[in-house]
């Protein structure tokens, strides 16, 4: 944790234009460029699950509560793997390097009640799976609804069917490269739109600010 926060932010400006480093276009501007590319769904599905909660609400939940539980995973799980790299147990690299999906599996086979575990782990990939699927096909279905926040189950159907045949295409020709590419082109002219989210957002808050302004308090002896 100490050297995250102290590397934070020398490792979020670093382009490396001169040295050819490969490591900040294939994970830093690509998951930036990522999570830009799935703002849209991310945006409009938390939006509509966290409508009535005050923007407190919404920060600690969508935003404080998942980074301090991300924290807690890579600190126990990582440190864990990187303790039996340095003791001379390489189970873990080995895995990595065959397979990186089967990593977690193969650390968690190190531990007592690796069976529980593993279980637990298969049910929380499943969810974060089941839970993208449903935010993509919802958003999808009402984008394509004429904006309809309730858009029929038919049309959800066949988003979630065509992203199904989508993924399995690419995964069958290898072409997760070429969505990464994707990803980072569709993002650059999304990141514009984004800014001018906040700008909205912003002049938003300042017009709803005083609706909710207290009145002036009245003093006794006036």
């Amino acid at each position: 944790m100490g050297g995250y926060v102290q590397d934070l932010i020398n490792l979020s400006t670093r382009l490396t234009p001169f040295s050819g480093d490969s490591w900040v276009s294939a994970w830093s501007l690509f998951y930036w460029a990522w999570w830009i590319a799935w703002a849209l769904f991310v945006g409009l599905f938390i939006g509509r699950v966290s409508r009535g909660r005050t923007i407190k609400e919404f920060v600690i939940g969508v935003l404080l509560v998942p980074s301090l539980l991300s924290f807690l995973w890579f600190s126990v799980f990582g440190v864990s793997a990187l303790k039996q790299e340095l003791s001379g147990q390489h189970a873990v690299a080995q895995a990595t390097q065959a397979d990186v999906s089967t990593a977690l599996f193969t650390l968690l086979q190190s531990f007592p009640l690796s069976g529980v575990l593993v279980v637990v782990a298969t049910l929380l990939i499943a969810s974060f799976f089941i839970t993208s699927a449903d935010s993509a096909t919802y958003v999808l279905g009402m984008l394509s609804s004429n904006g309809n926040p309730h858009p029929s189950t038919a049309v959800k159907i066949v988003w979630g069917v065509l992203l199904s045949l989508i993924a399995v295409a690419l995964l069958l020709s290898g072409g997760l490269s070429g969505l990464q590419s994707a990803s980072v082109v569709a993002a650059l002219p999304f990141s514009l739109i984004m800014i001018g989210m906040c700008i909205s957002l912003h002049r938003a808050l300042q017009q709803e600010k005083p609706r909710h302004r207290p009145p002036p308090r009245v003093s006794k002896g006036s």
